[in-house]
């Protein structure tokens, strides 16, 4: 994994636990997305790796945007969860080789998404056509009697439609 710089320190301390990979993933799933405080990064499926070298811990982490604004809170929670673990040392590299998919969201992250009343995205395998006129379930009643008002939702990663039955209007996750 490459650095880019944003490595953290703790003072020296020993680890309550042995430091091992399992209790890294174990901690990153409580560190939720903080523009979607329901989900965690790693529901996300933004945390890529983890690795761990004695107290050094370095995480890859695929941003959804490379130009997402939450992107040094992620940096920083990713941080400060795996120091409180007892790490002396945490780097949390951006990757975007390969770039995110929102097919990288766990089945977890997707019924999280609906209770939040977000539609999640449908998974592609790889092979997204990118027309975000595709039908989006609606969130409350599942109904797929829905239509799109706008290619563009509170972020770059959302859509805004509404459901013709519920009347319900609604966010989807695009389908990256």
């Amino acid at each position: 994994m490459k650095t880019d710089g944003n490595a953290h320190e703790a003072a020296p301390s020993e680890p309550t636990a042995p430091l091992t990979k399992a209790a890294v993933w174990e901690r990153l799933a409580t560190v939720m997305d903080p523009e979607i405080p329901v989900l965690s990064l790693v529901d996300l499926g933004v945390i890529r790796d983890v690795v761990v070298e004695d107290v050094r811990v370095t995480v890859a982490l695929a941003p959804t945007f490379s130009g997402c604004p939450a992107l040094a809170v992620m940096q920083r929670d990713v941080a400060a969860a795996v120091l409180a673990l007892g790490a002396a040392s945490v780097a949390v590299d951006v990757t975007v080789t390969p770039p995110w998919s929102s097919d990288w969201i766990t089945d977890e992250g997707r019924r999280k998404l609906r209770e939040f009343g977000l539609a999640p995205p449908r998974r592609h395998g790889g092979n997204a056509v990118l027309t975000f006129f595709d039908v989006a379930p609606c969130p409350r009643c599942q109904s797929t009697n829905t239509h799109l008002t706008s290619s563009f939702g509170a972020t770059l990663c959302r859509a805004m439609h509404v459901c013709d039955d519920c009347g319900e209007p609604f966010e989807s996750i695009k389908a990256l």
